[in-house]
């Protein structure tokens, strides 16, 4: 699905066609498994923050505290003028539920999303749903960072600074859990949790990874690398 985000579709309407299912499975539907529920469980009574380079909304979704939340690289229930000419983002949700109903979905109550049982299924919306910025008539882009035209609102900064005020105050007896982090923008999560682990010497550093659990050989003393599922762990703690 990610792959197919950058691809060159022949049209608007097809691209958001596309886009509309990708949103709407990644954003809108619940995850097949609790695992967001079962770290709420965790944390719910400790003194925590989450960083986090995912754009599904999942953890605020699962409960987490939306003041204890810091979503770096945007979101997918989110749009953007695509220039952009202002620094404003817009909710999705109302406009991707006409673009899959016109493609032929439907839309349980529980909000799944459900094919029809015969009709063929179209692969383009209708002209008149495709976004166009409010302000600059251009179209909309997501509110994904990929390049230098990311918008970061409001809201954005807000959650910025209580990052860094987190961070800042909290040293010492600090875990620093990591969970499912590669090497796609490690210096957002990755190599800064190594950094302030390296910095505190009460901290401990965690990781759980399916296969590419690892830490500085500095850190080898005070880290828990653990390679395999996230929910398992979870369960097993």
């Amino acid at each position: 699905m990610y792959t197919g985000g950058f691809y060159a579709y022949r049209t608007p309407e097809e691209r958001w066609a596309y886009w509309s299912r990708n949103i709407y499975i990644n954003r809108y539907v619940a995850p097949p498994k609790p695992v967001y529920e079962q770290l709420l469980k965790r944390v719910r009574d400790r003194d925590y923050f989450v960083l986090t380079t995912n754009v599904d909304h999942c953890f605020q979704r699962a409960g987490f505290d939306r003041k204890r939340l810091f979503y770096t690289q945007g979101d997918y229930g989110l749009w953007q003028c695509s220039k952009p000419c202002h620094k404003q983002t817009y909710d999705n949700r109302a406009t991707v539920e006409k673009m899959l109903l016109a493609q032929g979905f439907a839309i349980a109550k529980d909000g799944a999303l459900l094919p029809p049982e015969q009709t063929p299924l179209l692969r383009t919306v209708p002209s008149e749903l495709v976004p166009r910025c409010p302000i600059c008539g251009r179209p909309m882009s997501m509110n994904l960072r990929a390049d230098d035209t990311f918008v970061e609102d409001a809201g954005w900064h807000e959650a910025a600074e209580r990052s860094e005020r987190f961070f800042r105050t909290h040293r010492g007896k600090v875990l620093y859990l990591e969970l499912g982090v590669g090497y796609n923008t490690p210096g957002i999560i990755k190599y800064p949790f190594w950094r302030m682990a390296l910095n505190h010497p009460d901290s401990i550093y965690a990781c759980i990874n399916f296969d590419e659990a690892c830490c500085p050989e500095e850190l080898t003393e005070r880290s828990i690398l653990i390679e395999g599922d996230i929910w398992t762990a979870l369960e097993q703690l």
